[in-house]
């Protein structure tokens, strides 16, 4: 019984030891053949003197029997008596099954340790580097545009942490970025709602944190908990800077909070419908956002110019011989986006310049010159009234038309022409707009020939999220397909702008010459990327895309200069200064379907001959102050503060 008891406790304490994987099963084997080598030298020794005293005694035949363990064809030059030979036999007998064991246990060993690794479930050991955390279609766009912002740096990495095989990820991201640079990505596998998964990626030595929203019904609720998460966490040292975005409004108060102060959290949402909403009278607008917010050509940097404190903004738009100024940054941090032209650039102020490269922005030795013959004195056509057709309907309609209400003269009129009557969007309090419904089966020719196309100026077509991105991308380009015909055979009356899921896309459906693509997903990511690296960037983004303050325009070139004289951009400067506005780049008709600009030219040299026509465009930073815009107007359609007074314009030198 007491036998009994004590093989049970002693098979117990082995299975245990067992369990803790390769190292125990090594070390089973080394005693094994220890007491293996230290029983035959022990009895070569006691039965065999003459065989022991020629091998150098005991130690001599340990040694022999560790080589014959290790090594059994060792064992070919044995000679001795047969007592000798017989012991020598079974210690390489043994030593073959402890050897073959041994192979057998490491390579098992190292199997597993390369599945590890393929898991990617290893402590990450890195300093300074930029945590993105989650999957979708938008990584590829963030991680190519973070190789691109790294391209000056000796050493950078980004690290992927998402539930997806590590090997899989890393695989998709060579695919689609298969030139990587100065910058290393590392990838690992993890879910990033788990805390203990967090730590994997070392959150307490990053620089900035990305959160990206995974693909799904509930991706805003994932957000906000990961922002829970790193909020609650506790901080080895500095906060690492944080970014994420939200898909649907209503969520991006909890998910700020959750987030806390010093995180960023942007609305996709919000984002996307003003960008279509400002699109649909302004051919181009979605190429000047998708330059000024990739790392690819020019984007902002803010910059320090001790040689011109003391003087206006006004000045300094002529002041710079590559780099075109955009607006100030104030020592207390206050961002103001094309400043009243009489603005004094105090000691500490940043300005804010649109460029290639920081190391590309240089002040000129002398003024550019400014072809005075050529600025026009034509007063600016007011907008006239709009009739607008919405071709499809999505989550996003309701939030659409009461902005395009806020953007439109009073009398305008908007048609949604959808498969479903959108009900929230036709009952809202609306000022400017007459809203009416229309069916329609976008896909179908017939259906889209009802309309009476031809009526109207400006096309907007949205994408149906009742399908997935691809699907929902293929009945696009039917659409526009369909669209474009009917435009050609009736004398082409109609702009379009139409909303894209996803950027490929974009340069299949070129061959349907639509004015204008609006991929909300590429701008979130690229705008979660420049904050991601640059956080005092927000407030420059916020002024943008607020009706508030200055905005993206693109207003006819004949408002600046006279079509077909010779000119310069310096001379399209001028002129938009004299009107309180701040000119960036212009859009040439003729380039408009030709990647990857599309006809925009930001930042141009300033002196290099210019020439515009009838169908190019100047683009602005500019405070418009029509009626339309009045506080009454804005807060009756329901979108937002009321809007300030304008400022008044200078006229003559700045």
């Amino acid at each position: 019984m007491v036998r009994d008891r004590l093989r049970a406790r002693f098979r117990y304490w082995f299975d245990g030891t067992m369990d803790r994987g390769t190292p125990a099963l090594i070390s089973w084997l080394a005693l094994a053949s220890m007491l293996l080598i230290v029983a035959a030298s022990t009895l070569v020794v006691v039965f065999t003197d003459t065989d022991a005293e020629d091998n150098g005694g005991w130690a001599g035949v340990a040694w022999m029997s560790l080589l014959r363990t290790l090594d059994p064809g060792t064992m070919g030059g044995d000679t001795g008596g047969p007592v000798f030979l017989a012991l020598m036999l079974t210690v390489t007998i043994g030593g073959i099954f402890i050897v073959s064991a041994l192979i057998g246990v490491l390579t098992t060993g190292l199997n597993q340790k390369i599945q590890e690794l393929r898991k990617g479930r290893s402590q990450l050991m890195e300093r300074g580097h930029t945590i993105v955390l989650g999957w979708s279609d938008q990584v590829f766009t963030v991680i190519a545009e973070l190789v691109e912002a790294n391209q000056s740096e000796r050493r950078s990495c980004v690290v992927v942490l998402a539930d997806r095989d590590k090997v899989t990820m890393e695989d998709a991201i060579r695919t689609r970025i298969p030139d990587m640079g100065r910058t290393r990505v590392i990838c690992r596998s993890g879910n990033p709602l788990v805390r203990a998964d967090l730590e994997l990626v070392s959150p307490d030595t990053a620089k900035s944190i990305m959160v990206l929203p995974p693909v799904g019904d509930d991706r805003d609720v994932d957000v906000i908990k990961v922002l829970l998460l790193l909020h609650s966490r506790t901080w080895s040292g500095p906060r690492p800077h944080v970014v994420a975005a939200v898909h649907d409004s209503d969520n991006l108060a909890a998910a700020r909070l959750a987030a806390g102060e010093g995180a960023l959290v942007i609305d996709a949402e919000d984002i996307a419908v003003r960008l279509m909403a400002q699109a649909h009278r302004q051919t181009g607008l979605s190429g000047v956002f998708n330059e000024l917010l990739s790392f690819v050509g020019n984007e902002f940097y803010l910059r320090e110019e001790p040689a011109l404190v003391g003087t206006t903004y006004g000045t300094a738009l002529h002041a710079f011989e590559t780099g075109t100024p955009a607006g100030l940054r104030g020592s207390d941090g206050r961002v103001l986006v094309n400043p009243a032209m009489d603005t004094v650039i105090a000691p500490g102020d940043q300005l804010l310049v649109i460029a290639e490269d920081d190391l590309l922005i240089r002040l000129a030795r002398t003024p550019p010159p400014v072809i005075e013959s050529a600025i026009t004195s034509a007063p600016a056509e007011r907008p006239g009234i709009d009739r607008t057709l919405l071709i499809g309907e999505n989550s996003r309609t309701a939030k659409l038309v009461a902005l395009l209400d806020s953007f439109v003269q009073p009398g305008s009129t908007l048609d949604i022409a959808a498969p479903r009557r959108p009900d929230t969007a036709l009952n809202q309090p609306v000022v400017h707009l007459s809203v009416g419904f229309k069916h329609c089966e976008p896909t179908r020719r017939s259906s889209l020939e009802s309309l009476d196309l031809g009526g109207y100026q400006h096309i907007v077509v949205l994408s149906d999220d009742t399908f997935a991105a691809g699907p929902a991308d293929d009945r696009t380009l039917v659409t526009l397909l369909h669209l474009r015909d009917i435009e050609e055979r009736l004398g082409d009356p109609y702009s379009i702008v139409t909303e894209m899921n996803d950027d490929a896309n974009r340069e299949v459906a070129q061959v349907t010459k639509a004015d204008d693509f609006i991929v909300s997903t590429k701008v979130i990511s690229l705008l979660l990327t420049q904050l991601t690296e640059n956080r005092a960037l927000y407030d420059v983004f916020t002024d943008l895309f607020d009706p508030e303050g200055s905005e993206i325009y693109l207003k006819p070139a004949s408002d600046y200069v006279v079509l077909g004289a010779a000119a310069n951009f310096a001379t399209v400067v001028e002129a938009a200064r004299r009107e309180g506005e701040t000119a960036i780049g212009y859009r040439l008709a003729r380039y408009s379907d030709e990647p990857p600009g599309y006809g925009i030219f930001l930042n141009p040299p300033k002196s290099a001959p210019l020439v515009l026509g009838p169908q190019d465009a100047v683009v602005v930073l500019a405070e418009e102050e029509d009626a339309l815009w009045s506080a009454g107007d804005r807060s009756e359609a329901g979108v937002g503060r009321p809007r300030p007074a304008g400022r008044p314009r200078p006229s003559g030198p700045a």
